[in-house]
Parts: C-alpha cells; sequence; structure tokens
C-alpha cells in the first residue's frame, strides 16, 4: 500500500471511536460503511485499496461505530457520535458517503448537523425501516445470537450479492464464515438492531446539501424503493443498478466513479 495510512482512535466522551485515514488530497471526504463483522482497523488496508480512488483528491477518513453500543443503541446515536469524531478531528463541510447503515447515519449527520456535510452521498440505505430490511435484520440477530456464523454468512451473500457473484464465489463461504466471526457478537446484534430505529423519512426535507443516492433495483435487503423514495423526498440525482442488489458497491465497476463525479461536481 502506497497510500498514507493512519489508524486513529477518537474519544468522544462516551467511548472509543476507531477511524482510518488515507490519501492526501485537499478536500476532506468522511466514509461510513455499512454493518459489518469486522471493525475498521481490522479492514484498515482493504478500505483504503477498494477506496483508492478518492485518496488523489481528498483525505479520507473511514469511521467506526463506537466501542461499546448499548443494547438500545439508535442511528441517531450513532449519528451524534459521528458528530463528536468529526469535531474532534476539527473536520467541518466535509463530503460524506454513507453506505446502507453507514447512509442511515450519514441522513440524521446532515440534518442534526448541517455544517459538517458539504456533500452527501447515499448509497443501498434507507430512511425507514420496511418489511424486506426487518426480515433481514431479524435473521442475522437470529444466527448471530445462536452463533451459527456459516449459516449467517450464506444468509448475508445471499441477500446482498448478485446470483452470477455468488455462483462465482460461493466456495469460499466457508472461509469467509470463520473469517467473518465477529469478537463481539452482542456489539453486532445491537448495531444490526439499530438499523429498525432509522426514522429520518419525515425530516429529510430539513437537509439542503447537494445530495446522490445510488441503489440496487434488486436490493434483497433495504429494497431498491427504499433507494428512490429518498430521492423524491430529496429531489436528487438518483441512479440505480437495475441488475444489482445490496452490494452495488461492491459489484459495479462504475460504483466509486460515479461517486468521485459527483463530488467533484461543485
Amino acid at each position: 500500500m502506497t497510500l498514507p495510512l493512519k489508524k486513529l482512535r477518537l474519544n468522544t466522551g462516551l467511548s472509543a471511536l476507531d477511524c482510518v485515514r488515507f490519501g492526501a488530497g485537499s478536500r476532506p471526504l468522511v466514509m461510513l460503511p455499512g454493518l459489518s463483522v469486522k471493525g475498521v482497523r481490522e479492514a484498515a488496508f482493504s478500505l483504503a485499496w477498494m477506496y483508492r480512488r478518492f485518496a488523489r483528491d481528498c483525505t479520507v477518513y473511514v469511521f467506526d461505530r463506537p466501542a461499546l453500543v448499548p443494547k438500545d443503541c439508535t442511528i441517531r446515536d450513532l449519528a451524534e457520535d459521528t458528530a463528536r469524531g468529526m469535531e474532534q478531528l476539527g473536520l467541518s463541510q466535509a463530503d460524506v458517503f454513507g453506505v446502507s447503515q453507514g447512509g442511515m447515519i450519514a441522513q440524521e449527520l446532515a440534518i442534526r448537523h448541517p455544517g459538517l456535510v458539504r456533500r452527501l452521498v447515499l448509497a443501498v440505505t434507507a430512511s425507514r425501516p420496511n418489511e424486506t430490511m426487518k426480515q433481514a435484520i431479524r435473521r442475522w440477530v437470529e444466527l448471530a445470537r445462536r452463533e451459527e456464523w456459516t449459516a449467517f454468512t450464506v444468509d448475508m451473500m445471499e441477500r446482498m450479492y448478485s446470483r452470477p457473484y455468488i455462483e462465482k464465489y460461493r466456495w469460499l463461504f466457508p472461509l469467509l464464515a470463520k473469517m467473518g466471526k465477529p469478537k463481539d457478537a452482542g456489539r453486532f446484534t445491537a448495531l444490526a438492531l439499530a438499523c429498525l430505529t432509522c426514522n429520518s423519512y419525515p425530516e429529510l426535507d430539513k437537509i439542503t446539501c447537494p445530495a446522490l443516492v445510488l441503489g440496487g433495483e434488486r436490493d434483497q435487503v433495504l429494497t431498491g424503493r427504499a433507494s428512490q423514495e429518498i430521492a423524491e423526498k430529496l429531489g436528487c440525482e438518483m441512479f440505480l443498478y437495475p441488475e444489482l442488489g445490496h452490494a452495488a458497491y461492491d459489484e459495479a465497476p462504475d460504483f466509486n466513479r460515479r461517486v468521485l463525479d459527483f463530488l467533484q461536481g461543485g
């Protein structure tokens, strides 16, 4: 890895908050990834490689969730933790790119702390719970509580990825199950259940910064319709990948280019 990469540990007053910084561009880009069994410190090099395209123009800050997550944690709580972390780093008027649960957090951030957000990208996310989301989250929580990690991995992959991708990489599922076992299953389940508290839809009209919505029409985790209704409420630019689902950010070869083109537009 040739990019300057640094792992940061912030203190937001309630808990430690990990952040990975890379790139040396003039503009700050805050990235909020989706729900994961791995923290950003563990995934630092893969994140920097996956999003290396942004490092030429931006200094990228990838924020994790807090180390300590209460059982009644909400999306709004996570947004406040992110805001405190950004303020500690002196970040304001940053571009914010949120994926899945990160997109839920990004919406609350833009609503509650508009001065922190210059441009907003919301990828494969939702602004309120729907039945598809409830079924997926509850299934993952059930499997995590039972520590059935192979079944957990298979279910997650099959809901997120396209059929051609699954058929190509199914042989890796057992290995991914071993590698993906979380150190703290309780933390994962608390974060997963926090997704069901997202409810920014009634206040989306408070978001005044330029926004871009990206999604997958075949999203079996949050639905493509969830992306559409955000874009309709914001009256912003949107693109849905017709053949892809929740992992469009991983599968679509032009995904990062679309994000970067939007961020460079202003």
